[in-house]
C-alpha cells in the first residue's frame, strides 16, 4: 500500500463516512482531515463536529458554500435549462465537482497527500468525484474504501461499527434504510421500497413537497426577475442566489412542485429508480424557458436546445471541469446576453406555469404578429415564395419516388 501521510476526508457525519474515517486512520495511521460541506441540505451540522472530534480529528472543516454552490453551478447549469434524460435536474450531479473542488483546496491548503470520498463502486458518484480531482490536481491520490475494503454487506458494516463503538442511528438497524441525498436544489431517495419499480414510492419517502392532491386549492401567482439569464428576484424583492433558491423551495414545496419518480441511467452501467424533489429548480427552470421564448433568436434557441441533452450528459457524468463542457457554457453564457426581464408563473397542485412574460429586450412584436392590420410592412405574397423554396426538394424527392 502506498505510503501516505495524510488524508482529506468528504465527511457527512452519517454512518458511511463516520466508519470510513475509523477505516483510513487504521488503514494509513495517519492524519485525517474532515471537510463537510453546507450545502443547504437542512440538516444541522455541528453534530457531524462532535462526531469527528470523537474519533480524534484535530483538523475538522465545516465550510458554508451554499452561495457558491447556487451563484456558480446551479445557476450556469440552469441557464443552459439542463435536464438529464428529459427529466432529471441534476441535483446531485453539480454538487460534487463543488465538494471536489473544496477537497482539492483544503487538501493542498494543509498538505495531505490524499482525498477521500465515501461513494460506492456501484454509483455515479464516484465518477464525479475522482474525475473532478483528475482535472483540478492529477498529482492528488484518491481513497475510495468501498472500493478497497473487505466489508460486502450491511451486517458486515454495522459490525464494524459496533466493534469500534461507532453509534448507529436507529434508523439504521433492521431494514436497510433509505439511501437520501440533499441540498439547496433537490433531494433524492433510493433504496429499499424503491429497488423495485413496479411499486408505489410510499408517501413518507417526500420530504421537501406536499402531495399535489393535498396542496392548496387556490392557485399561486409569483414573478421572477432575470437579468442576463440569471434569477436575481422574487416578487419584486432582490435576493443572492441561495436565499432565491430558498425561497422558491418553500413556494414550491408547498404547492407540490418539482416531484419526479425516475428510472435513470447510469453512467456506470445499470439503470437506477429515484425520487428526486426539486421544488425551486422546477420553478425557475419554468421561469427561464419563460423569459427566453421572448428575448432569443428562434435559431438561438433552438440550437440551444440541441446541445443541451449533451451538456446535461456530462454533468451526469461527471464531466464539469473538462474542456468540453466549459466550451459549451462559453456558447450558452453569450446566449444570455439579453435574457432580462420578469416572468410570472402560477403554482397550483404540482404545476409552475408561466402565464406572463415581459422583457426591454423582448423580441415579439404584437404588431407584426396580430390577426388585425398592421402598420409593419409584410407582404402576404412573399409567403408563397418561401413554401416554393422549401418545397424544391421535396418536389424533386416525390417526383424521383413516383409518387
Amino acid at each position: 500500500m502506498t505510503k501516505i501521510g495524510k488524508i482529506v476526508l468528504s465527511y457527512s457525519g452519517g454512518l458511511d463516512t463516520s466508519i470510513i474515517l475509523k477505516w483510513l486512520q487504521e488503514t494509513y495511521g495517519c492524519e485525517v482531515v474532515t471537510f463537510t460541506a453546507d450545502l443547504g441540505q437542512g440538516e444541522e451540522l455541528e453534530p457531524a463536529r462532535a462526531k469527528a472530534e470523537m474519533a480524534g480529528v484535530k483538523d475538522i472543516r465545516i465550510v458554508d458554500l451554499r452561495e457558491e454552490f447556487v451563484r456558480d453551478f446551479v445557476f450556469p447549469m440552469l441557464r443552459a435549462n439542463a435536464l438529464y434524460e428529459g427529466q432529471y435536474l441534476l441535483g446531485t450531479s453539480i454538487a460534487r465537482p463543488l465538494i471536489a473542488k473544496h477537497l482539492v483546496g483544503i487538501a493542498r491548503e494543509v498538505g495531505a497527500d490524499a482525498v477521500a470520498h465515501g461513494a460506492t463502486g456501484k454509483g455515479n458518484d464516484q465518477i464525479r468525484f475522482e474525475l473532478a480531482v483528475n482535472a483540478l490536481d492529477p498529482s492528488m491520490k484518491v481513497i475510495a474504501p468501498w472500493r478497497q475494503w473487505n466489508i460486502r454487506s450491511r451486517m458486515q458494516l454495522l459490525e464494524y461499527a459496533e466493534k469500534h463503538r461507532i453509534p448507529v442511528p436507529s434508523d439504521k438497524r433492521g431494514e436497510a434504510p433509505f439511501s437520501i441525498d440533499a441540498n439547496l436544489l433537490h433531494t433524492s431517495t433510493e433504496g429499499k421500497i424503491l429497488e423495485n419499480p413496479a411499486e408505489v414510492a410510499p408517501d413518507h419517502v417526500y420530504q421537501r413537497t406536499v402531495d399535489p392532491v393535498d396542496a392548496p386549492d387556490a392557485p399561486e401567482i409569483i414573478t421572477i426577475g432575470f437579468e442576463r439569464g440569471d434569477p436575481v428576484s422574487v416578487n419584486g424583492k432582490a435576493m443572492t442566489p441561495a436565499a432565491l433558491l430558498t425561497e422558491l423551495n418553500g413556494l414550491g414545496g408547498r404547492h407540490g412542485v418539482g416531484r419526479l419518480d425516475l428510472v435513470e441511467n447510469r453512467f456506470i452501467g445499470m439503470k437506477s429508480r429515484g425520487i428526486y424533489e426539486t421544488p425551486g429548480g422546477t420553478i425557475l427552470l419554468s421561469a427561464h424557458r419563460g423569459i427566453e421564448s421572448i428575448t432569443l433568436d428562434r435559431v438561438a434557441a433552438h440550437l440551444k436546445d440541441e446541445i443541451m441533452p449533451r451538456y446535461a450528459e456530462l454533468i451526469y457524468n461527471g464531466f464539469w471541469f473538462a474542456p468540453e463542457r466549459e466550451m459549451l457554457q462559453a456558447l450558452i453564457d453569450h446566449s444570455q446576453a439579453f435574457v432580462s426581464g420578469e416572468v410570472t408563473l402560477r403554482l397550483y397542485k404540482g404545476s409552475a406555469s408561466v402565464i406572463s412574460r415581459a422583457s426591454p429586450f423582448s423580441l415579439y412584436s404584437a404588431d407584426l404578429v396580430t390577426f388585425e392590420e398592421s402598420t409593419i410592412a409584410f407582404d402576404h405574397h412573399d409567403a408563397e415564395g418561401f413554401i416554393r423554396l422549401n418545397g424544391l426538394r421535396l418536389r424533386s424527392w416525390a417526383a424521383r419516388n413516383g409518387r
